[in-house]
């Protein structure tokens, strides 16, 4: 890779930063943090904090927690289904007993 294209493409993804205002928000983090009377114990919390992430949040926990309710909302999806068909052919049984009695 030659010095050109090297510096072509930080000047790249520079402009794709500036462009989708990642600079001016990391920038005001920065501030933010800098004008901070204390400094906090953990700085990636308070910058996750400052841009709206949830902290002290388990990933991998909310990801297992989404899979078994989807299992469970697929089984539920599945007995609506056979209790849906159940009661339509009782509901024929009945109407065929209705005509024939």
């Amino acid at each position: 890779m030659s010095y050109e294209t090297a510096d072509s493409q930080k000047e790249e993804f520079r402009k794709y930063l500036e462009k989708n205002g990642i600079i001016a928000q990391l920038t005001r983090v920065l501030v933010g943090l800098y004008e901070e009377p204390e400094r906090p114990s953990n700085a990636i919390d308070y910058i996750k904090k400052y841009l709206g992430a949830p902290t002290g949040v388990d990933v991998e926990e909310l990801r297992a927690e989404n899979d078994e309710l989807k299992r469970q909302n697929a089984d539920l999806e599945a007995k609506v289904a056979s209790l849906t068909l159940q009661l339509k052919e009782l509901q024929a049984e009945q109407a065929d007993e209705s005509m024939a009695g």
